[in-house]
């Protein structure tokens, strides 16, 4: 009983007729229109009308389309049908987007691509498309795409962290006690990257952490909140982008991606390390100080790229292969860069987005320094996987999830 009918068949006609008529949905469009009715003697441009008659047909066809979209979530919930091979909840026959242009951006990815920022109204102001800027020059692109896959990694954790982000992924993630020493230990991974980089932190910035940040040269940082003084010592830095995120959280109902001629639609990948899930597979039990770190591990490797490995401690990370076409060569990638940025190895532990396909990725890990890997499992070869694990004395644990980011 609360859908209505006649206020959009009546702004439907008006619009239609809009040679002769003005139709207003918005009230902000009222003092312009007022204003050139005085100017025109009580006309209104063709101009005027034929734009005020596109924003009427979009408002009318964002609301069946709200309707539309609210029904089918009605149905899917009642529905005893589940969608073939998913686990969750069944997707919409009909998906319709409503999304506002915020803001033009410079570019895309690119310089000789065109971009822009769109919010969805459905949101209702969670997320970083409705994040607040305090300070900087205008965001990029490239600077939005960092920012979300920063803040999706950080608040990952509770406990006081920071992300530092480079091309989407993480080159400097740790947690501590304070921020500022969550920033320093993060920074310490991997400073050569960080100059450029996208920050993360997931609880207010504070004047302490602040003055280490203005330090390194760094294009964008993301947060819930910086306090006065923090932004006293950033305000030198004045193109320094300083985003806060609104108070609402996030929201990431579905994913899009965009393919030739259509879209791939994909519910999130939400579910976080779980260690009382998963599955010790090798002989030799984890520690308490390895089951922490392991867990850490997970965190942070369910945000790099495919094939991802990550060598981590209890609240730091020390070496990551990202975005290699073989799982052991990604091993071998974050083996060299921790030895490049003269990190120790020995005692860490090592986290796998997907299952290890032969002992080979293992056996690389092991002649590291590392000693406990968890990883989802469910290889062919998982039995000479384990196998190679206790050969060399490796604890390791099976989540039984992967954690693919292409």
């Amino acid at each position: 009983e609360n859908i209505d009918i006649g206020g959009p068949s009546m702004i439907r006609s008006a619009a239609k007729n809009f040679a002769d008529v003005t139709v207003l949905v918005n009230p902000a469009d009222y003092p312009r229109v007022i204003e050139e009715m005085r100017r025109g003697e009580g006309a209104v441009s063709d101009l005027t009308r034929a734009g005020l008659a596109r924003k009427a047909f979009a408002t009318t066809a964002a609301y069946d389309g709200a309707i539309s979209s609210t029904l089918q979530q009605w149905a899917s919930r009642t529905s005893d049908t589940a969608t073939s091979g998913a686990t969750g909840p069944t997707l919409p026959e009909r998906l319709h987007l409503n999304f506002r242009k915020s803001t033009d951006l410079r570019y895309g990815e690119n310089p000789h691509q065109t971009a822009a920022l769109y919010q969805d109204p459905g949101a209702r102001g969670r997320g970083l498309a409705h994040a607040r800027q305090v300070q900087g020059k205008e965001l990029s692109y490239n600077n939005l795409v960092d920012l979300e896959a920063a803040w999706r990694l950080v608040t990952e954790f509770t406990e006081p962290a920071t992300a530092i982000i480079k091309h989407t992924n993480p080159c400097g993630v740790a947690m501590a006690a304070t921020l500022a020493e969550s920033y320093r230990k993060a920074l310490a991974v991997d400073p050569v990257s960080a100059f450029g980089s996208v920050i993360a932190f997931n609880q207010p910035v504070d004047a302490a952490t602040a003055e280490e940040l203005a330090k390194l040269f760094v294009e964008a940082v993301v947060t819930t909140r910086f306090e006065p003084d923090a932004l006293e010592q950033l305000a030198m830095k004045k193109n320094l982008r300083l985003m806060e995120m609104p108070a609402a959280g996030d929201d990431y109902p579905l994913q899009l991606k965009s393919i030739g001629g259509g879209l791939l639609v994909q519910t999130p990948d939400a579910i976080g390390a779980r260690l009382e899930e998963w599955k010790c597979v090798s002989d030799r039990q984890p520690t308490k100080n390895e089951e922490r770190a392991l867990v850490f591990a997970w965190r942070v490797t369910k945000h790099v790229k495919s094939n991802a490995i990550v060598f981590t401690r209890e609240d730091v990370v020390v070496g990551v292969g990202a975005g290699q076409m073989s799982r052991v060569d990604s091993v071998r990638l974050a083996v060299t860069k921790a030895r490049e940025l003269k990190h120790d190895l020995a005692g860490t532990v090592v986290g796998s987005d997907a299952f290890f396909p032969f002992p080979d990725g293992v056996e690389e890990a092991a002649r590291a320094g590392a000693t406990a890997i968890v990883q989802p499992g469910g290889s062919v070869h998982d039995a000479d996987v384990i196998a190679a694990a206790n050969r060399l004395g490796l604890a390791m644990m099976s989540t039984g999830l992967r954690h693919f980011r292409h």
